[in-house]
This record gives structure tokens, C-alpha cells and sequence, in this order.
């Protein structure tokens, strides 16, 4: 399956670095309309994925962006599922600014929800997307609501995966821990101190030693690590928006994907619900609750792409 890479330059200089893959001619016998052509005109049908400037290739499969969570990569949203793109989607996966590859901000304090949404508009904008699915984990999904509030047109339907901020509680109020602590011991002793910073109790003990793992992992992924800590300590107490009635607003198809607060408190299940509620019409998924106790539907790639792919049928 082709990959291309990106750099694409945001309005304040970030260079955000990215990949682009499927949404070509995925199946079909030579001279049939493939599958992923069939969904790009249905989904153009709707502007969904309406070029701006992208010629014919956003026919060739309705775009999708996925967005990561504070201290992770792009890797770490459908964790190296192509599902998507061999359903015929054009997804495109993109590094947040200070995280992974991408360069960091101009100054330690831009990385607010604002600035967040404004690059996420700019990938789009290089890519020749006029609208697009969008699904986010976390802080991914924060930035979603954020374009979809500000720039309704851009957005054609949103998948919001395990919800942390809540516009309720006290800014930078983490249940794994203060951020600034971890933050200062990212800056001060690296991946390693931030490992010893963090409290790995709240994980079940089956799991914590393949979370630890995977927390080392994602960490040693970022080219930049000081950028990471900077946003650490600016994106908790930023505010996507201000009061969970603005939710009311979004008019897509919507899924929130759930995690439960025995595996996952620090993405609290009572939130997520709150945000399918407020959404009209949005759908709310979660795993069983056995027991035993299931690895969450957004740690597994998988079953996440194939929720995301439930979530483009509804926009056909």
C-alpha cells in the first residue's frame, strides 16, 4: 500500500510531518468502479472530501483524518490498522505540533486548542480537502470539536475518541497525576523520569506492565521532547470550548467511542456520555464490561477502524 510522507507548514511556521495512504482503486476487476471510487463520488455527493485544489484524487476515496493524544504519535490512534484503507478511504495522519516528527511551536505556550484546530484547517487546506471525516483520541478529538465549532463547513462527520476534557472541572485536574510534575520530569531526567513520575496504579494490574511498555514507546517516538513537556503544561488548561451546551452545535454524524473508568480513568465513561448527549444524534460505543475486564475499543486498532468505518457508512 502506497505511503506518502508530508510536511505541511502551519500559519506560525510548525512544519507538521504526516502520511497520506489508500484511497486509490483498492478493488474491483480491471474496467469495474472499485469500492473506494464508489464511496469518494457518494461522499462527494455530500462534500464530503470536495477538492480544493486536490484535482480528482478526492474522488478516489472519501478522506479521513485521524488525530493523536497529548504525548502520543500519529501511530497511536488506529495503532497500524489499514482497515481503513483497504474499505477505499484516503486517511491522512499527521504528527501534532511538538509531538513525534513535527517541528515544535514558535514559543513554549503555543499549544492551545486554537492554534491545535488552526493546523489541523492548514493540513486539510495542503491537502486539498475541503471536508473531511475527522476522528481524534483524546486531545485529537478536543482539536476536531474545536474546527468543527469554529468551521462548520470543514466537517463532515466527527468520531470523538475517549473524551478527557471537561469543561466543568478544574483546568489541568488529571487523575494519572499532576501534568506539570510530569511535564518538569520529561524536561529534567526524560522518558525514564517520566515513567518513575507517573502512577501506573490506576492501571489493572494485568495490564501495567504492557501500558508502562507502550507509555515508553510513544515517548521515545518524539524528536522533540522538550515541545512535548511544553505542551503538557498548555494543552490541560486549554479549552476547546467553554461549556458542554456549545456541543449542541455540531450538526454531522457523530460516534463518541468509550473507554471504562476501571481500565481508563483518565478518560472517565460518565464524560463520554455526556458528550453523545449533548451532541445531537450522536452514537456512544464502549466496550462489554464483563467480566473479565476488555482492553478498551480504542487501544485495539482494529475494532476502533471498524467503529470509524460504521461511523463514514452514515455519511453516505
Amino acid at each position: 500500500m502506497d505511503v506518502r510522507e508530508l510536511t505541511v507548514p502551519t500559519p506560525d511556521g510548525v512544519l507538521l510531518a504526516g502520511e497520506e495512504s489508500g484511497g486509490g482503486p483498492l478493488d474491483g476487476m480491471p474496467g469495474e468502479e472499485s469500492a473506494g471510487r464508489q464511496r469518494g463520488r457518494a461522499a462527494g455527493a455530500l462534500g464530503v472530501g470536495a477538492g480544493t485544489g486536490g484535482g480528482d484524487r478526492a474522488e478516489e476515496g472519501q478522506p479521513i483524518v485521524l488525530l493523536h493524544g497529548l504525548t502520543a504519535t500519529r501511530r497511536y490512534v488506529v495503532m497500524g490498522s489499514r482497515l481503513l484503507q483497504r474499505a477505499g478511504h484516503r486517511v491522512i495522519a499527521y504528527d501534532a505540533r511538538g509531538h513525534g516528527r513535527s517541528t515544535p511551536a514558535p514559543t513554549p505556550a503555543a499549544y492551545g486548542y486554537e492554534l491545535l484546530a488552526e493546523d489541523l484547517r492548514a493540513m486539510l487546506d495542503a491537502r486539498g480537502i475541503a471536508r473531511a471525516a475527522l476522528a481524534g483520541a483524546s486531545m485529537g478529538a478536543h482539536t476536531i470539536l474545536r474546527l468543527a465549532l469554529d468551521h462548520p463547513d470543514r466537517v463532515g462527520a466527527l468520531g470523538i475518541v475517549t473524551p478527557a476534557y471537561d469543561p466543568d472541572a478544574p483546568a489541568g485536574a488529571t487523575p494519572e497525576g499532576d501534568r506539570d510534575r510530569l511535564a518538569r520530569a520529561l524536561r529534567d531526567a526524560g522518558v525514564e523520569g517520566f515513567l518513575d513520575a507517573y502512577d501506573f496504579t490506576s492501571v489493572p494490574a494485568a495490564w501495567r506492565e504492557t501500558v508502562r511498555t507502550v507509555v515508553r514507546q510513544r515517548l521515545s517516538a518524539h524528536e522533540h521532547p522538550e515541545a512535548v513537556a511544553d505542551a503538557m503544561e498548555v494543552v490541560p488548561r486549554s479549552r476547546p470550548f467553554a461549556r458542554m451546551a456549545d456541543l449542541a452545535a455540531i450538526a454531522v454524524p457523530t460516534l463518541v467511542v468509550a473507554s471504562r473508568d476501571e481500565v481508563d480513568p483518565g478518560h472517565p465513561l460518565a464524560l463520554a456520555e455526556r458528550y453523545a448527549a449533548a451532541i445531537p444524534g450522536a452514537a456512544l460505543a464502549v466496550e462489554d464490561g464483563g467480566p473479565p475486564l476488555r482492553s478498551p475499543i480504542a487501544w485495539q486498532g482494529g475494532q476502533l477502524s471498524k467503529a470509524i468505518l460504521g461511523l463514514l457508512e452514515r455519511v453516505r
